[in-house]
C-alpha cells in the first residue's frame, strides 16, 4: 500500500512501439506543446537513445511532468487533447498513463505501509 503526497507532481507516462512517421504523428507533434502550456506540462523524457543494462529495451519512452494530479487529468480530458490524440493513437502502439510522483523525502521502504 502506497500514500501519495497530494504536493507531489503527477507525470503522462507512454511506451510507444510501432511508430509511423508520416503526416499523422508529424500534426499530432506540431500539436501538442499548445495543449500542455494551459496546464503546467513539459516534457522531461522525449524518446532518445537508451543504454540497456537489463533486460531488451524495446519502444519510446515520452515523460511529461505536470504540476499535480489535477493538471494531469485536465490536459488529459481537455478539449484540445482530446483533439490531436486520435493522430498518435491511430499511427502507434502502446500503453499511455498517469501516475503521481514521490514527495521529497520520499524512501524505497516508504511503500512498505
Amino acid at each position: 500500500m502506497t500514500t501519495q503526497d497530494k504536493t507531489a507532481k503527477a507525470y503522462a507516462v507512454a511506451l510507444l512501439h510501432d511508430v509511423e512517421m508520416g503526416p499523422g504523428i508529424v500534426a499530432y507533434l506540431e500539436g501538442i506543446d499548445e495543449t500542455l502550456a494551459p496546464f503546467g506540462g513539459r516534457f522531461i523524457i522525449h524518446g532518445g537513445p537508451v543504454t540497456e543494462l537489463e533486460g531488451t529495451w524495446t519502444g519510446d519512452l515520452i515523460v511529461i511532468e505536470f504540476p499535480d494530479r489535477a493538471a494531469a487529468e485536465g490536459w488529459y480530458d481537455s478539449p484540445a487533447y482530446k483533439a490531436i490524440v486520435p493522430l498518435r493513437t491511430g499511427y502507434s502502439n502502446g500503453v499511455a498513463i498517469l501516475i503521481d510522483g514521490v514527495g521529497e523525502g520520499h524512501a524505497a521502504t516508504d511503500i512498505l505501509g
